[in-house]
């Protein structure tokens, strides 16, 4: 089989399906991308889209600059599909990330080939990430861009043979029209190589010293340290953690740029912002910027409380991969969290506005060992039944053999939606 993946950022969430079916002799894989972040598949031949990097013209609309951008994207990977195409290679199925634009012209150089288009995320004025916050004011001029930013999904939802979503909330964002070519598979956590500490060594803090022996360690990861990732009502939940548990230190693991929301005047960070507005014991608060993969996870195997914050938006691998280590989390009474944390099970769930609420649980989690471990036991279990890449792969490369043969009829039988 013929396998195209296209995804702006190699390999993104097609990292363990591509390697999956890279494994197969049988199988040539092709990934197009912009960054290949200088990893190695093997089995997989990348091929690079250089899009222009914006919009050049100044008289563009504001509402459509975005849908411009995706415009160039598709335009490029256009150009490499037809290379491709006249190198002889036709793939039997493409799959493709449209969210940057990239899918938009693929049934215009591949017209007979299944596309298969992973829906991450449709925009929502009201019901999703905006609107969100209780005084959260949105102009009509906000609300109109919003609308306009689906155009990308709506031409890529129109066009492919079928769409994957990781969970069942993000699936049911999209349009009840498209409902019926929806197939609910999260990319999956590689539960063999993410495993409880068996030892306990002594983690190094950033500035080279260790931390005490009877130390209560707390964990925050996030790609970066911003709204969308509850960090501010997680810096509110630290403060009055620290003023009740005078053992408790703070491993904070993440960057202080902005991928989702908006940035702060003047280039201050969010950290700069909190670290000024609340009393805080920074001797006991531990910045470790964003990390190696291996490294990031050992610093989670240190974890007593896990904390996952997120308004209602993609779900971030973090929380998944702190599962699988075994950590016991506190996370956000969000979607899709809560598809995935049951209260009282496999965590424990707060109200995202409330960082008392927060600190209570990571206390309750602090004071009770065995309940600590069960939690940790409990959402590794969670991952290994329901999203362990040992289930989720063959899963995965049925549905592909199955769409890549025009059986759509086995595809709906796949992991259907259900809407939520």
């Amino acid at each position: 089989m013929r396998i195209l993946f296209i995804h702006p950022n190699f390999p993104g969430q097609f990292k363990h399906i591509a390697a999956h079916l890279a494994k197969n002799p049988n199988n040539e894989v092709i990934f197009a991308c912009t960054y290949t972040n200088k990893l190695n598949i093997p089995g997989i031949r990348t091929v690079i889209s250089r899009p222009k990097s914006s919009p050049t013209n100044s008289t563009t609309h504001r509402y459509v600059t975005s849908f411009e951008k995706a415009v160039y994207s598709a335009q490029s990977i256009w150009r490499v599909c037809h290379k491709l195409k006249q190198s002889g290679f036709v793939p039997d199925v493409i799959y493709a990330h449209p969210g940057w634009g990239d899918g938009m012209l693929l049934k215009d150089i591949y017209p007979d080939t299944p596309y298969i288009a992973y829906m991450e995320f449709y925009y929502h004025a009201f019901g999703a990430d905006v609107h969100f916050y209780p005084n959260e004011k949105l102009s009509p001029d906000r609300i109109a861009k919003i609308r306009l930013k689906n155009a990308t999904n709506l031409i890529n939802l129109s066009s492919c043979d079928w769409a994957i979503s990781p969970t069942h909330w993000q699936a049911g964002l999209h349009p009840n029209d498209f409902h019926h070519k929806f197939s609910v598979i999260h990319e999956g956590i590689d539960t063999n190589n993410l495993t409880p500490k068996k030892n306990n060594p002594k983690l190094t803090l950033p500035n080279g010293d260790q931390l005490p022996v009877h130390a209560e360690i707390v964990t925050y990861a996030a790609r970066n340290f911003e709204p969308y990732r509850g960090f501010e009502q997680v810096m509110r939940s630290i403060s009055l953690l620290m003023k009740e548990r005078p053992n408790a230190h703070f491993l904070m693991i993440g960057g202080d740029d902005v991928s989702y929301g908006s940035k702060l005047p003047n280039g201050r960070t969010y950290r700069e912002k909190l670290l000024q507005e609340i009393d805080l014991d920074e001797t006991r608060l531990h910045w470790f910027g964003k990390l190696p993969y291996d490294e990031y996870h050992e610093v989670l195997k240190h974890s007593m409380a896990h904390i996952y914050m997120t308004i209602p938006f993609v779900l971030s691998w973090s929380l998944l991969e702190a599962m699988a280590i075994g950590c016991p989390i506190v996370a956000s009474n969000t979607a899709p969290v809560v598809e995935v944390i049951k209260d009282g099970k496999n965590g424990l769930l707060a109200d995202f506005f409330s960082p008392d609420k927060i600190a209570k649980h990571v206390v309750t989690l602090l004071n009770n060992p065995a309940l600590r471990k069960q939690y940790a036991v409990n959402a590794r279990e969670t991952i290994i039944q329901k999203y362990s890449t040992n289930k989720i792969l063959p899963l995965y490369e049925e549905l592909i053999t199955n769409i890549a043969n025009g059986d759509l009829h086995a595809a709906k039988q796949l992991a259907p939606p259900k809407i939520i």
